[in-house]
């Protein structure tokens, strides 16, 4: 069985450009990781990887973009529950 996914307009078309500059010039994992807790902090869109799946859906950015943003963030969650007390 399957099931249709809807495709959400999360954010408008500029916030959407600039987002999409914004995790092109991100290239190093600190940058990810700081963009990553702003953009969850401020924003009301949901978690920032969550974002990305809808981007990447949407053919809006790169696999190989996607790939490198869902894979540093899930490292660190990974991490980040690894060290947890």
């Amino acid at each position: 069985m399957t099931t249709l996914q809807h495709q959400r307009n999360l954010i408008s078309d500029g916030a959407n450009e600039a987002l999409i500059n914004q995790l092109r010039a991100c290239t190093q994992t600190q940058e990810i990781l700081e963009f990553e807790e702003w953009f969850n902090s401020k924003s009301n869109q949901g978690p920032l990887s969550e974002l990305v799946c809808v981007l990447l859906r949407n053919k809006s950015i790169s696999r190989g973009l996607a790939a490198k943003w869902l894979s540093t963030l899930l490292k660190d969650k990974e991490e980040k529950i690894l060290n947890y007390p």
